[in-house]
């Protein structure tokens, strides 16, 4: 499995930047680097999350590896 450049708080972070309207999501991918096809993924699995919320997912998931 690869490491992602991103940690869940990061992306949470992101997506709450461009919800609030503070920038566009073009300027966002354009500056992390990130294509919007990752930007609309990680929107999908980690929309509405809080940073909390990201770390017990985190932790369910690695529950589920094993």
């Amino acid at each position: 499995m690869t490491k992602n450049k991103f940690s869940a708080e990061q992306v949470v972070r992101l997506l709450k930047e461009a919800e609030s309207g503070e920038r566009t999501v073009t300027d966002i991918c354009r500056d992390r680097g990130i294509t919007k096809n990752t930007f609309y993924a990680w929107k999908k699995k980690f929309g509405g999350m809080e940073a909390a919320e990201t770390r017990r997912l985190r932790d369910l998931e690695r529950e589920n590896l094993v």
